[in-house]
């Protein structure tokens, strides 16, 4: 039996049939285009008649490096001879022609990428015979411009400038500004010159033969599908390269015959808004380019229901059909001529964010799609989108033009910040809280201690640093855009400047950071500000709710944090970091003298000068939690971190010493001393810390089995902050969780210790708390060994970003601006595993832990508080896994909880909706 290359309009239901009745495989094998096309003639919209040419053919001629597939040419033919008999007119006809056109049609929409030739069938006597039927030369000469420009421009690949410039020198030898001012003597001798040029550049004339140009127009359209453009757009959009485009043929209809002719684009829905209007843009005898070319003034739809009221309501009337039928908003285009409207193309509208929920969440409530398929509607970056400030795409377009596109970086925090250059976290710090002035932060790489300026600053710029580095991390927790491993950036710390590209930028000077696609600007830009109130997505993530099984928990260290995520939806916290107390100003030094004495007396007085900031610390995140499940990892990083910088502890010593030959007075120089000699011992210490591979040193569990009393001043803070707010009346529900475990004995070892120091505060406040003491596990053995574990965890929580390091066996912040890149664009690894986790690796140790885990405690808590919380990919895999919850920043709890819904509709165990 033949293939059907080739469906009729009319026979889309033959396409479904050969789809098995499923509606997405009509739209592969014709394109939406085509689809949707035959699925408006079936429904009777008036839709001028042609038929479609399949994907299937595309990727036929494709593989075949040129050649049609067997008998797809005699049903192009066949395809033709129906149109003529609808239509009683002959392709090439001399005496009653009819001309078509040849569109290109993905199964997803590509606008502007792929090809189309307009008014196929034209040439010397066609021409004659168009003029005499429309009795309008202007508009035959005027549609046989267009097809010589288009043919040559897309079949020919003959630069369309060439064509352009004839008509701008034609304009200023009439002494016109518009296109349509051009009379028919104008287009006439145009038409001549353009034929000129294609014989000189094609070396080949004009085709006559309207049979060779269809041909010709197909084959170009076909290879379109290649073309570089293309790519880039399936590279950017996600879109498969193997799916090949559908080649849509179609009887000409014009709007630009006279006055009573119009072409227009509308969307049934605000496209900005999701405001429930139809809004859109057309042109008094015009073809449909023009509408979108931008060379004459459109007038907004309103105005056709003032000048073509009869036509407008027909079009209201067949806009509110799509709507319903497809139950989408819906992008049309159409044309009139000579009052009669026809309906050219339908297809899903485009929307912002802000349009997406409201019309998701409106279609619900219409009655036109169940809950369930508005949460399916809105995808996770949308959402994403509410929650950070943007630039205004004006001002983005007007720095791109005027020069001022700096660099650009890793884009790992989105959002818009526009601020003064700060080089350091003091100035940083002091600038936005003492003088109210905008900051970008500007490292080369962040440190811990360099939170409090991160903090107080709009955005973040590091010079250094991948995904997940420090500044990527603390970007991501805290909602600040960020850019970072700028390489292009040379930071020159001494003279407070930095040079891209030869300009030297100094601190104060303004820059604006574009985290959401990791450039950088000089000046200051324009951003506007999405509302993560926005009713509808209130409402919308509200019925996501329903649907997810995964819980949603936020990383949260301090009062503010645990707010911020409550009023984002979260159901607890997942992870709190306990160190990062210890950088504040009033207590950064406590604890360095807990780390710089080795007598064990001044030790316990560190600690107990601690312990108060520690027990308000957490008894703030107990009442703003008000009973919900907080999560507290003791302290996990190596002690180095607390103390300066090894290498800038080097220069300053040697800048001291050098000082010393210039001391003026003998004050001055005992002064000096006295500071080398400290900087002295500190440097000792920090030496005799420092580690090879601190990621894999004396931090975590370990830490706490050397220095006890610190791990167990942590304890007693959690404990006391507890019997506190039960005291006051509230419920606490504390987790412990002891990081980095490797070994059973180290647990067991490390939980004796705490748990006995937790019975003695509860004995001493007479009070009993509702606590759980768990682990971290996030090194390889402790998955595999997740039963021996879980006798002696009531649960666990992967911390994926370490998992992932000691199962890869990466650094990430020297693997994301290193090798990793090219492994990425190579195609090595599919997917960066510091963003999404890795099914096959990492994944299949989450599995193996569950299942031992679970296999010795059934009720095993389970979740993972690493980045990975946050990605959407992550958390479907996640749901497969079954875990109890994700937890991630603040900032992305609106994300999680809609992925996670999605994962569970997806995964067909969505629960019932309320």
């Amino acid at each position: 039996m033949t293939k059907k290359w080739v469906y009729l309009f009319d026979e889309i239901d033959a396409a479904l049939q050969y789809a098995n009745d499923d509606w997405e495989k009509v739209r592969g094998l014709l394109g939406g285009k085509g689809a949707n096309l035959g699925e408006m003639t079936r429904i009777n919209i008036p839709v001028p008649p042609g038929f479609t040419i399949t994907t299937e053919a595309c990727i036929a001629y494709l593989d075949s490096s040129g050649t049609f597939p067997d008998r797809m040419w005699e049903q192009v033919q066949d395809g033709l001879a129906d149109l003529e008999k609808r239509l009683y007119k002959k392709f090439g006809d001399p005496e009653n022609p009819l001309l078509i056109s040849c569109r290109s049609g993905g199964k997803f929409s590509m606008p502007g990428m792929m090809d189309t030739v307009l008014n196929i069938g034209l040439n010397d006597q066609t021409l004659a015979r168009l003029i005499a039927m429309s009795r309008n030369p202007r508009f035959a000469y005027d549609s046989f411009r267009r097809l010589i420009q288009m043919f040559g421009n897309v079949v020919m690949g003959i630069d369309d400038a060439l064509f352009e410039d004839i008509i701008s020198n034609k304009r200023l030898q009439a002494g016109v500004k518009h296109d349509t001012e051009l009379d028919a003597d104008h287009w006439k001798a145009v038409c001549e010159k353009f034929k000129t040029v294609f014989s000189r550049q094609s070396r080949h004339p004009f085709p006559e033969d309207p049979m060779e140009q269809l041909k010709r127009s197909i084959e170009a359209v076909f290879k379109s599908w290649n073309g570089k453009r293309a790519i880039d757009y399936r590279n950017a959009a996600n879109i498969p390269h193997n799916l090949g485009t559908a080649v849509t043929i179609q009887a000409m209809v014009f709007g630009n015959i006279g006055n009573d002719c119009a072409t227009g684009v509308a969307l049934t829905r605000n496209g900005t808004t999701g405001e429930n209007v139809i809004e859109g843009d057309y042109l008094v005898n015009a073809q449909g380019e023009d509408v979108v070319a931008g060379i004459r003034q459109t007038q907004n739809l309103k105005d056709m229901s003032r000048d073509m009221p009869e036509t407008y309501h027909e079009f209201e009337r067949i806009a509110k059909n799509l709507e319903d039928h497809y139950r989408e908003m819906q992008d049309v285009e159409f044309t009139i001529e000579k009052g009669k409207l026809w309906m050219l193309q339908t297809r899903d509208g485009k929307r912002t964010a802000q349009a997406a929920v409201r019309i998701a969440v409106e279609m619900t409530m219409e009655g036109m799609i169940s809950k369930k398929k508005a949460v399916m509607r809105v995808t996770p970056e949308q959402v994403d989108f509410f929650l950070h400030p943007q630039f205004d795409p004006t001002s983005l377009k007007k720095a791109e033009q005027d020069g001022n596109k700096l660099a650009s970086g890793l884009n790992v925090s989105p959002g818009a910040a526009v601020g003064q250059v700060a080089f350091d976290a003091d100035i940083a710090q002091a600038w936005a809280t003492k003088e109210n002035k905008k900051v970008i932060m500007v490292r080369p790489e962040t440190k811990p201690d360099d939170v409090h300026g991160m903090l107080a600053s709009e955005g973040i710029l590091t010079s250094r640093g991948g995904r997940t580095s420090h500044a990527a991390l603390v970007a991501r927790q805290f909602g600040k855009p960020a850019v970072v491993g700028v390489s292009d950036i040379l930071i020159d710390m001494s003279n407070r400047s930095m040079t891209v590209n030869d300009l030297e930028i100094k601190e104060g000077d303004w820059i604006s950071v574009d985290g959401t696609s990791g450039d950088i600007y000089l000046g200051k830009l324009s951003t506007i500000v999405p509302d993560i109130k926005d009713p509808w997505l209130i409402k919308l993530l509200s019925w996501a709710d329903q649907f997810r099984h995964l819980g949603v928990w936020a990383n949260a260290d301090y009062p503010g944090d645990a707010k911020r995520a409550l009023d984002y939806g979260a159901e607890g916290i997942g992870l709190c970091r306990s160190e990062h107390m210890f950088f504040e100003t009033e207590r950064l030094p406590h604890f360095r003298k807990m780390i710089m004495t080795d007598f064990p007396l001044e030790r316990r007085e560190s600690l107990e000068a601690l312990l108060p900031f520690q027990r308000e610390d957490f008894a703030g995140l107990f009442r703003v939690m008000d009973g919900k499940s907080v999560v507290i990892r003791l302290i996990d990083p190596p002690l180095h971190e607390f103390l300066p910088d090894h290498i800038q502890l080097l220069k300053n010593l040697s800048d001291l010493k050098l000082q010393i030959r210039d001391a003026a007075t003998l004050k001055h120089l005992d002064d000096l001393l006295e500071e080398i000699r400290a900087k002295e011992t500190l440097l000792k210490r920090v030496e005799i810390l420092r580690e090879s591979n601190p990621m894999l040193g004396l931090r975590g569990v370990r830490l706490g089995i050397v220095i006890p009393e610190l791990t167990s001043m942590q304890v007693r803070a959690i404990f006391e902050a507890a019997c506190m707010v039960i005291r006051e009346g509230g419920y606490v529900k504390p987790k412990i969780m002891i990081p980095l475990t490797s070994h059973v004995n180290e647990l067991k070892q490390q939980r004796q210790v705490l748990e006995d120091e937790a019975e003695k505060v509860m004995h001493e406040h007479d009070i009993r708390v509702d606590y759980s003491f768990g682990t971290m596990i996030e090194l390889p053995r402790a998955a595999l060994t997740a039963d021996q574990i879980a006798e002696h965890a009531s649960f666990v929580s992967f911390g994926t970003n370490d998992l992932t390091q000691t199962t890869f066996g990466i650094s990430r912040d020297d693997a994301e601006t290193g090798f990793l890149v090219q492994y990425m664009e190579s195609g090595i690894l599919p997917e960066n595993p510091f963003e999404t986790i890795d099914r096959e690796g990492v994944g299949r140790l989450l599995q193996i832990a569950m299942e031992k885990g679970r296999s010795v405690r059934p009720d095993l808590e389970c979740g993972i508080c690493g980045e990975h919380g946050g990605d959407p990919q992550s958390i479907h895999l996640c749901h497969d896994l079954k875990l109890t919850y994700v937890s991630c920043s603040p900032f992305r709890v609106p994300i999680a909880r809609l992925a996670a819904a999605h994962a569970a509709i997806r995964s067909g165990r969505a629960k019932p909706s309320i």
